[in-house]
């Protein structure tokens, strides 16, 4: 399935726990952060859902979540994911966390 393909798969989609291997606890967190359908997860992106989801502060989520978001979107296992696509989505965390250390030396 190309991407494209993933995509209009996730705007059909009306809840979180509907997208391949999330379910109701996915859900529940993502909501706490604002991310409420597939539609929105797919416009904020895994990434920075995730770098939302570690700013709330209840649990520093698991990078299999990180995972799950991605092939969840990608309409892909999480662990396809994990082995294809690991170091370029930790390589995406670590320059968020490079711009966040930034603004922080400057306030």
């Amino acid at each position: 399935m190309t991407i494209g393909t993933a995509r209009q798969r996730t705007e059909r989609l009306v809840k979180l726990r509907d997208m391949k291997g999330l379910g109701p606890k996915s859900e529940s967190q993502l909501k706490a952060v604002g991310i409420d359908t597939p539609a929105v997860l797919g416009d904020v992106g895994a990434v920075e859902a995730f770098r939302r989801l570690a700013e709330l502060g209840d649990a520093t989520p698991s990078l299999n979540f990180l995972y799950a978001m991605v092939g969840a979107l990608e309409d892909r296992h999480w662990a396809e994911i994990a082995r294809e696509e690991r170091e370029r989505l930790l390589n995406e965390l670590e320059g968020y966390r490079e711009l966040d250390a930034l603004f922080v030396d400057d306030a």
